[in-house]
């Protein structure tokens, strides 16, 4: 027997159920390891951040954390690399297997040994063939074979390369480099998330620090990060005695606003603070862990100095109206001043400012979700509640590439939308229009989204509710909204 023979009959014994078995357990453990790391990562925060552990004791678990959390940033970014070069394997093993056997079965038709013929193109027996069968042609059993220990050599390169790409374990420093690296520019939200996602815990705690600007505003990192850069932003406002006075002045209301809310024991998440731009989004739970996150975008007139306590008690009690439609859920809500909203009616009348709006808004809900499924977890109920000129954002979030990474889309008192329900991309769409709020009759920006046409679904409102009363905890639309969120049909 020769060697060619001998190899085409260990390839057509290749056991490939077990190895597609043992791949596909390799692939749960991938799919595992991500939410694994994100629960490992938040210890190794806690630790490090000494607040409720000191001593040598404490920094000999810090230490030892934060290489295990670097140990794992590499093999997480390893097996990713790996099991796609092991999905290559096991096809490549099955095309093997599977041509081998069939070389195999048609040898004996072969004149000459199957090994003969594969090595001396010049042999009696293939020039009988290219007779028989036309010039260039070669006998079955050959080309079987050939196919076959090609694919065995695929097998073995992939094989070689999914062990190329797990790692050695670091053995430097916990970041293994000189520094943490610089945050992305220019990129979608989801290559920020798994750029983010494969950091060590050390290089994300030392981006907080180094880059708060960046990092605070930058859409597909988790909110527990993008909080601690936007709270070291405030203060840094707070306190520098240069700082713009007007600036400052918006800072401490948003600082007062998160120490109220932390003084009553709640969870409050700094999302967004852009000072420079006029823009701020407040999250009230964790928008990294709830099962339902809500947004609420406000319409014209609305500014962080003067607007931010109003817009923060709107999306309080919509968490407030989650919570009684179904209190075993875990709720967020965003006091989403994300965009500069117009000031003045000739500004309120074109879409300039909810072009750029939406733009904002669409990159903020796709940051959300990428940020949790680069970490492992399940995606969040998401829905995202427009009033006046903020549904007009919506509209244009909706125009952006890709679906708008919402559920749900809530309309108060719209002036008017483009097109139809579906164009929103939600797979629910719901509105409120009062007879009392002459806006949502006026229809200045498209079609009316209580008529017909539209195609959303409304919810209960009172006659007497005027364009600013839709979430009037005495009327009916504010408890609607919170059975929406929580994914219940309202009513």
């Amino acid at each position: 027997m020769t060697d060619a023979e001998a190899r085409l009959r260990a390839v057509a014994a290749w056991d490939v159920p077990a190895l597609r078995g043992g791949l596909a357990t390799l692939g749960e453990l991938d799919d595992r390891f991500p939410s694994w790391r994100a629960r490992l990562d938040t210890v190794v925060r806690t630790v490090a951040d000494g607040g409720s552990w000191s001593g040598p004791a404490a920094a000999q678990a810090r230490e030892l954390l934060l290489r295990l959390s670097t140990t794992a940033a590499a093999l997480d970014a390893g097996l990713t690399g790996s099991r796609a070069e092991c999905t290559r394997l096991a096809q490549e093993a099955v095309l093997a297997a599977d041509r081998a056997a069939t070389a195999l079965a048609l040898a004996p038709e072969l004149p000459v040994p199957l090994g003969v013929a594969l090595t001396d193109a010049d042999t009696l027996a293939a020039a009988v063939d290219r007779l028989v069968l036309g010039p260039g042609s070669t006998a079955p059993a050959v080309a079987a074979a050939r196919e076959a220990l090609a694919a065995a050599e695929a097998v073995e390169s992939a094989a070689g390369r999914a062990t190329d790409a797990l790692p050695p374990v670091p053995s430097a420093g916990p970041s293994g480099r000189g520094g943490p690296p610089e945050p992305p520019a220019g990129i979608a939200p989801g290559a920020v998330a798994r750029w983010w996602a494969a950091l060590p815990v050390a290089d994300q705690l030392a981006l907080v620090g180094t880059s708060p600007a960046e990092l605070g505003a930058l859409d597909g990192v988790p909110a527990w990060a993008r909080d601690r850069a936007n709270r070291v932003l405030l203060r840094r406002a707070i306190e520098d005695p240069r700082a713009d006075d007007d600036l400052r002045a918006v800072a401490r209301v948003v600082a007062e606003l998160l120490a109220d809310e932390e003084a009553r024991g709640r969870t409050a998440q700094l999302h967004l603070l852009d000072l420079p731009g006029n823009r701020v989004a407040v999250a009230f739970g964790d928008l990294d862990s709830a099962d339902v996150v809500a947004l609420v975008v406000p319409g014209m007139t609305i500014t962080p100095a003067d607007d931010l306590d109003g817009v923060a008690g709107d999306a309080r009690d919509l968490a407030g109206a989650a919570r009684r439609a179904e209190p075993t859920l875990a709720v967020a809500t965003v006091a989403w001043l994300g965009y500069r909203a117009p000031q003045f009616l000739y500004s309120a009348t074109n879409r300039r400012a909810a072009t750029a709006g939406g733009a904002a808004l669409d990159a903020a809900l796709t940051g959300l979700a990428a940020a949790r499924t680069a970490a492992g977890r399940p995606p969040a109920r998401t829905t995202v509640v427009g009033h006046s000129y903020g549904t007009v954002v919506i509209d244009e979030a909706a125009d952006r590439p890709g679906r708008l990474a919402a559920d749900a889309v809530v309309l108060l008192g719209s002036p008017g939308m483009e097109d139809d329900a579906a164009a929103l991309e939600a797979a629910e769409v719901h509105d409120a229009a009062s007879p009392a709020d002459p806006i949502s009759w006026s229809g200045w920006f498209g079609t009316e989204t209580w008529a017909g046409r539209f195609g959303s679904t409304g919810l209960p409102v009172d006659a007497g509710t005027g364009h600013s009363g839709y979430f009037d905890r005495d009327r009916p639309t504010l408890g609607a909204m919170g059975e929406v969120v929580v994914g219940r049909r309202p009513g």
